[in-house]
């Protein structure tokens, strides 16, 4: 079937979750005409540790969003707990810009929000359409997109391309994105749902050669996760629920004897291990934002925040920065990004004693804190101010 010419947009937007439709919204917001696409179907649900960090839970309470997270049942996380060899810490969360609890919602709860606020604010936003390439202009440019409906075939024209498609981006192949920075090491991660409604903030668990922990979200569940070294788990001789038991065990005894004789809800899910990267950010029309652009291991539960981070400064920087956009971009998003990442890649190794891991988890601290302060600048995403898209 012939290719279907559609009208030109300010920004297309490959990818529909939570970084995706995070920016398709303050893009929108800001005045931009924004096509938002997604090859899956509307409240599809996806691998996903679900805990909020307080950037995140700021930049839903900003965007006028966490209103909905919280009234879709999500229960509020109050405090957070460590617990090492020999030592337990539990630290409050303190009320804090307007933000008095953390949350971890499910992603069918949290990326339906995203979308629907992201339409609300003036987006179309289509299911159901996969991005199949770009189109450029004499210079190399990118000007648009070329995708599949079905049967049918679609040639969008834009101003950006944002690809938000996944570690997989079909954005990030087209354009040859590169890579400046690739983590040492992965873990792998097996996760289990439980019926526990008395679970009581976010539990992290280290060990020797094991990690695990407790997250409290949506319908009474709490997202329970045991990891391991990838290489570990890939000698591991049996199933995934087999594995996350014994790693369950090695890391956390008491929760093994607690969740070992219940029945979990559903079967486990499996992340094998995929070695982290930070992926060249943005170029001539073009820009990625979530694990297209960056993807950090889940072991510090942190991919979430990140990608409504980038959502933010990159819908800033359009909005800010004029012929340099694209260029402050990429150079803020590495600022905040580099501390994150390398100190999860040495979580991820597994290759820590009992007094390191201590250190490395007051540095990852420090890196949020730091970012989360960063994202407070009452300046960005401004609804009032108009993009000029053609020159990012």
């Amino acid at each position: 079937m012939p290719a279907r010419n559609t009208q030109h947009y300010d920004a297309v937007i490959a990818g529909a979750r939570c970084a995706g439709a995070a920016a398709a919204l303050l893009l929108a917001r800001q005045g931009a005409r924004v096509l938002l696409l997604d090859r899956s179907r509307y409240g599809t649900d996806t691998l996903s540790t679900h805990a909020l960090m307080r950037g995140a839970v700021l930049q839903l309470h900003k965007w006028g969003l966490l209103l909905s997270v919280i009234a879709a049942g999500t229960p509020p996380v109050r405090s957070t707990t460590f617990h090492l060899p020999g030592a337990v810490t539990t630290i409050e969360i303190k009320p804090k810009h307007g933000v008095d609890a953390l949350y971890a919602p499910r992603r069918t709860v949290l990326d339906v929000i995203l979308a629907d606020a992201a339409r609300d604010a003036g987006a179309e936003v289509r299911f159901g359409v996969s991005v199949t390439g770009l189109r450029r202009d004499r210079t190399g440019r990118v000007t648009g997109i070329t995708g599949r409906a079905g049967p049918e075939r679609l040639e969008v024209s834009a101003d950006l391309v944002v690809g938000a498609d996944g570690r997989r981006s079909t954005v990030a192949r087209d354009v040859s994105a590169g890579t400046a920075h690739v983590a040492p090491a992965s873990s792998a991660v097996i996760y289990r749902y439980f019926r526990e409604d008395q679970a009581a903030g976010y539990h992290w668990y280290f060990r020797d050669q094991a990690a695990a922990g407790v997250i409290p979200t949506n319908d009474g569940l709490a997202c329970v996760f045991a990891a391991t070294s990838a290489e570990r788990l890939r000698r591991e001789p049996s199933g995934a629920d087999a594995a996350w038991r014994r790693i369950l065990a090695r890391a956390a005894p008491e929760l093994a004897e607690w969740f070992g004789h219940r029945d979990a809800v559903g079967p486990p899910r499996v992340f094998p291990g995929l070695t982290g990267y930070l992926r060249d950010a943005a170029g001539p029309g073009w820009a990625l934002v979530g694990d297209a652009g960056y993807f950090k291991d889940p072991i510090t539960a942190h991919g979430i925040t990140d990608a409504l981070r980038d959502a933010e400064i990159l819908a800033h920087a359009v909005a800010s920065w004029g012929p340099d956009a694209v260029r402050r971009y990429q150079a803020e998003r590495d600022e905040l990004s580099l501390p994150l990442f390398r100190v999860t890649g040495r979580i991820a190794s597994f290759i820590w004693t009992a007094d390191q891991i201590g250190d490395h988890l007051l540095e990852l601290s420090e890196a949020m804190a730091e970012e989360a302060a960063a994202m407070t600048d009452n300046n960005r995403a401004d609804p009032g101010r108009r993009l000029e898209l053609a020159s990012a």
